[in-house]
């Protein structure tokens, strides 16, 4: 994978990261770059777990990107909820 490939990964797992953050309920903690961050692992994860269906963009297959954010970042907020809670 080249330097451009992978910054292009990282712009569309970003901007899956960001429509996962607008579907989950709730504030995400650490705002945007939090967001990407877990957004760039969960989209690694979703697409490593759930394979390559959907559109593809710049090797990222996007529905198990955006599931995959999802998921993570709804752990994440779920978990800063309990953390401040207690």
């Amino acid at each position: 994978m080249s330097i451009l490939a992978f910054i292009f990964y990282l712009i569309v797992a970003a901007a899956c990261a960001w429509i996962a953050a607008a579907i989950v309920p709730g504030r995400v903690p650490g705002g945007f770059f939090t967001a990407a961050i877990f957004g760039i692992i969960g989209a690694w994860i979703g697409s490593s777990l759930m394979g390559s269906f959907g559109p593809v963009v710049e090797s990222v297959a996007v529905v198990p990107a955006i599931i995959g954010s999802g998921l993570l970042i709804f752990m994440l907020t779920l978990f800063s909820r309990t953390a401040k809670s207690v």
